[in-house]
């Protein structure tokens, strides 16, 4: 005691030096940090506060379907206004404990949290922890030109000093109101109602505890916590926010135990407004070209022709028949399925930019007016955003064949016009033949276009339209709406060259709508916030076939459904509403269609790999691609009045033909060959049948010359059933196929 005593009376000079020091350090601080303080908003460094006056958050533009449903939302901000009084207590507590718990005691700095940030961050040597509060979150999101989100001194005394500036102007109410309008949750959602409704699948009025804890653990790490992609993560957050507020009184100690208990429960797509993802693109691509930067900060409302329950089947029939490939129901399947491939990748694997496993596209639109009801661009949109309904360009196989056959009834074939399906070599520029085939590699000889058609041969496909000529049938395709290359060659016949199939699926509503084909289109109107109408679309309409030669093709098309190619997938899996359509396969087996009708909804098939490869043995589109359309109609029309069938035109008339000839029945032409056929007029045979004889008929002489008239009567009926005669030999009788015409 006496040794310190003895200490500061012999140095008082050096405590009182200390002392001085000391003092000028800390005033020296002060004034550094007085100054910094006073300097660092000088020359427009900070938002002026004002602005918050008329400050409105920007607003997404938001998409409705058909029936006023919601889809999603446009905009780089995807945000929905609520009043501070239309969010529940527990949801504003669990923000406020978690964020900021001194919020409703501080001016806009909550210096105690300053101070042990700074001692940590110090320790740590970096900017480890942080301390802004809800004020100045908010400040720093309304201004994030001014005040970004660099690591500085610099930035953060900006940002207290604007956040100061809001708490002396505004109450806590109206600073709590627009952070949590503002606030950035994860998953394209800002502001807690986006967010309720695009986790939850409801209205942020209607969260309870647990969900209220979960979006409150968003605002630290958005990614991270997202309880989408990491659940396990965000129920333990969660937990811990729970905890927080049963600590500060905000909830009881049971509403605590149920809470924690209560299981996470995200809304499905349609709930949380992430259906049809490739037609909000494709719509939202249409719009930008239009309006801009309005369509991102104005908050318009888009009515789309889009209905939601078609889409939602279009998606199930599709993703299901991908499935039922992928795992070997039509033969072996060789390619990495989707499973496997979305194993792989939450392994982690690196994955390429063109998807392995086997795609899809579905497109169904109404053929009265073109509004598009349902599209399917892809299996996955956040794994491939590359739109196959519109953007791909694919072989169209036989699923072309119909223009072909609509170009030949458009001059003066009919349906019966013999066509031989017989070999063809076709010179090339090479030097090389052309020598195309039929799927089955046989050839069966003289056949109707009608049988040409619904049983796919490409050798009557191809020479009909040589017959016609590749221009008039690029021509057809034009009228037809298929607007890709189509080079004059005789492969195009058999659909060689590439389409988008969304103008394909199209092209098929001439046939349902009698002649008369609508262009696509998916948006009935744009909407301000005053309800003024800014933009409707009226969609074009041309006429391409006749309503007779409409009639004519929707008939022969039925026969594709009823005992053609697509039998097995349409018919025989029981649909058997008036429906016509075609299939489509191309040679190497890389693409798969149907493409269907009834009289009111079109809807097409398309299926592949990114990079063309064979799908696997027998890939053929009745197989593969018409089961999905089947489940889709059959699923739409338990819902959806029965379609009523194509009324035939009154100037259609009847002709009782031998289908072997083309040329009208005779007596003596077999029964199973007769069949009652349907012309345009001016189109009907003439000619009766040349090829079926009986003793009596024109082309029989006897052996001297002698007319049939002049004989015993010898009478063959049609169903070769012999009637009583007077006995007579081959001998008696020779046939004279050359008296008569040939087709």
């Amino acid at each position: 005691m006496a040794t310190k005593n003895n200490f500061r009376g012999r140095h008082p000079l050096v405590i009182r030096g200390l002392l001085l020091l000391l003092t000028f350090v800390v005033a020296s601080l002060f004034g550094l940090a007085f100054g910094a303080w006073a300097l660092v908003c000088r020359g427009g460094q900070c938002p002026p506060i004002e602005a918050l006056n008329d400050y409105t958050p920007r607003q997404t533009s938001k998409l409705y379907a058909v029936d006023g449903r919601f889809i999603a939302e446009l905009g780089n901000e995807r945000r929905t206004l609520v009043r501070l009084d239309e969010i529940p207590q527990v949801v504003q507590q669990a923000f406020v404990i978690t964020e900021d718990k001194r919020f409703y005691s501080h001016a806009g700095v909550d210096w105690q949290r300053v101070f042990g940030a700074l001692a940590r961050d110090i320790l740590a040597r970096g900017w480890d922890q942080g301390f802004s509060t809800i004020t100045m979150q908010l400040a720093r999101n309304v201004f994030p030109e001014r005040l970004t989100r660099e690591k500085t001194l610099v930035r953060k005394l900006r940002e207290a000093k604007v956040a100061r500036a809001i708490e002396a102007k505004y109450d806590k109410k109206k600073i709590l109101e627009l952070y949590l309008n503002q606030i950035s949750l994860g998953n394209g959602a800002f502001g807690v109602e986006v967010a309720s409704q695009r986790y939850f699948g409801k209205s942020v009025r209607d969260l309870n505890v647990a969900e209220a804890a979960t979006l409150a653990a968003l605002p630290k790490a958005p990614e991270r916590y997202n309880p989408r992609k990491h659940p396990d993560r965000a129920v333990q957050r969660r937990n811990t926010i729970i905890e927080l507020m049963r600590e500060n009184g905000a909830i009881s100690d049971a509403d605590a135990s149920v809470a924690r208990a209560f299981p996470l429960r995200l809304a499905n797509k349609e709930e949380a407004g992430d259906v049809a993802p490739y037609f909000v693109e494709w719509i939202r691509q249409q719009l930008d070209e239009q309006f801009g930067k309005q369509l991102y900060e104005q908050g318009l409302k888009v009515y789309t022709t889009l209905d939601l329950d078609m889409q939602s089947a279009a998606e199930r029939a599709l993703e299901r028949q991908l499935r039922l490939i992928e795992g070997g129901r039509y033969g072996q399947y060789s390619h990495e399925s989707y499973e496997h491939y979305v194993a792989r990748s939450l392994a982690g694997t690196e994955m390429g930019e063109n998807s392995p496993y086997l795609q899809g596209a579905f497109i169904a639109l109404d053929p009265r007016n073109g509004a598009i009801r349902a599209m399917v661009g892809g299996r996955d949109f956040y794994d491939s955003k590359f739109n196959r309904a519109t953007q791909a360009l694919r072989q169209p196989g036989s699923a072309f064949k119909p223009i072909v056959y609509a170009a030949a009834v458009q001059n003066g074939r009919p349906a019966s016009y013999i066509v031989d399906d017989s070999p063809l070599a076709v010179a090339q520029s090479s030097g090389k033949d052309w020598t195309p085939k039929n799927y089955d590699g046989k050839f069966l000889g003289p056949m109707p276009m009608r049988r040409g058609l619904y049983e796919s041969r490409n050798m009557i496909a191809i020479r009909v339209g040589m017959e016609l000529g590749e221009q008039t049938v690029i021509n057809e395709a034009r009228n037809f709406g298929i607007t890709t290359p189509i080079p004059p060659f005789p492969s195009i016949h058999i659909g060689a060259a590439d389409v988008y199939p969304i103008e394909l699926v199209s092209a098929y509503s001439a046939f349902a709508n009698q002649g008369i084909r609508p262009t696509p289109s998916a948006i009935l109107r744009v909407e301000n916030t005053r309800q003024e109408v800014l933009w409707q679309q009226t969609p074009a309409r041309s006429q391409v076939l006749s309503p007779e030669e409409a009639w004519l093709m929707v008939d022969m098309m039925k026969d594709v459904i009823r005992r053609g190619t697509a039998a097995g997938g349409v018919w025989g899996a029981g649909f058997h509403l008036p429906a016509g359509g075609k299939t489509g396969t191309t040679n190497d087996g890389t693409n798969v269609w149907f493409i269907g009708y009834t009289a009111d909804l079109v809807a097409g098939v398309w299926m592949g790999l990114d990079r063309p490869q064979k799908i696997m043995a027998d890939a053929q589109g009745g197989r593969l691609a018409a089961p999905a359309w089947t489940q889709f109609m059959s699923e739409v029309y338990r819902r959806k009045p029965t379609p009523p069938d194509w009324p035939r035109p009154p100037s259609i008339i009847t002709r009782d033909i031998d289908v072997s000839t083309g040329m009208l029945q005779t007596p003596y032409c077999p029964r199973d060959l007769i069949r009652t056929e349907f012309y345009i007029p001016g189109t009907e045979p003439m000619v009766e049948c040349n090829k079926h004889f009986g003793y009596g008929s024109p082309g029989y002489l006897d052996t001297l010359g002698r007319a049939p008239d002049t004989l015993s009567p010898t009478i063959f009926d049609t169903s070769s059933r012999i009637r009583p005669r007077p006995p007579a030999t081959k001998r008696d009788i020779i046939r004279l196929d050359s008296l008569a015409p040939t087709s």
